[in-house]
């Protein structure tokens, strides 16, 4: 039975200095987990330090390889993500995207010998976009091959949104057929979040966005066309996004889901 309760062993969240995975530590921690953190250095671990001052006894900052931080942990959430504002080569974001992935699943194979459960941090970008026509409905059942195969016609020309889309459609194909080859020797299972689009980070000026956040300033603040205003999009809050996760250890019937989060 799959089902991570607060006592126990540790949830390690990867990406844990970043936009949702600073959420989704914080929300981790509230509710009474403890948190091993991944952060890409000791450097980025200062802030989280300072923030969750009064969680100094349940959280671990932690700087080393996937191997060893899968180690006696119940849960992972995987929500480290590779993402630059202006790539020129689709691999700029879908070899990141991929090698992260398969990264996570395979120490989780060879070295999680305690993990029950994996949450996987994708995006509704995986699902499919809607720009034009307002009719259309997406949902878990859907993926956004469209967006591989403009990027396979486009290269380098296609749209950075649309690379973007590209990387978290392979990387969640590349989780599934990985898992399909491990599960029958692995004791733990998937779950998938998919969501849309107030930071915990210091941001002290819009450089300082990191992608997430800009592409929700960009507009506001700077002029576009007609035809780009007009394009639909889906939010969510970054706090429902962050318990999305974490209810995500705690539900069973969520193994191999798929699960859309958007307002």
């Amino acid at each position: 039975m799959t089902i991570i309760e607060p006592q126990g062993a540790p949830i390690l969240v990867t990406g844990a200095n970043g936009y949702i995975g600073l959420w989704i530590v914080r929300t981790l921690l509230e509710k009474g987990y403890s948190v091993r953190a991944v952060v890409r250095s000791s450097h980025k671990g200062h802030h989280m330090k300072k923030i969750f001052g009064i969680y100094r006894h349940k959280l671990e900052i932690y700087d080393g390889a996937f191997d060893a931080a899968v180690k006696d942990v119940y849960g992972i959430i995987h929500s480290a993500a590779t993402a630059i504002l202006n790539p020129v080569e689709p691999d700029e974001y879908v070899r990141p995207a991929v090698d992260g992935t398969v990264g996570i699943l395979e120490s989780a194979r060879k070295f999680g010998n305690t993990v029950r459960r994996i949450v996987l941090t994708s995006s509704v970008a995986a699902i499919g976009f809607n720009l034009v026509e307002p009719a259309i409905t997406f949902d878990e059942t859907n993926w956004n091959d469209a967006a591989e195969e403009l990027v396979n016609a486009k290269g380098k020309d296609a749209p950075p949104l649309i690379k973007y889309a590209a990387a978290k459609n392979l990387a969640e194909k590349g989780k599934y057929i990985l898992w399909n080859m491990y599960k029958e020797e692995v004791q733990w299972d998937l779950v998938t979040i998919q969501p849309s689009t107030p930071p915990l980070q210091a941001v002290r000026s819009p450089d300082a966005l990191n992608v997430s956040m800009w592409m929700i300033w960009d507009p506001i603040a700077n002029e576009r066309s007609d035809n780009e205003l007009r394009a639909t999009c889906n939010y969510v809050h970054v706090r429902d996004t962050a318990l999305a996760h974490v209810e995500a250890l705690r539900k069973e019937e969520a193994g191999g889901e798929r699960i859309i989060a958007s307002s």
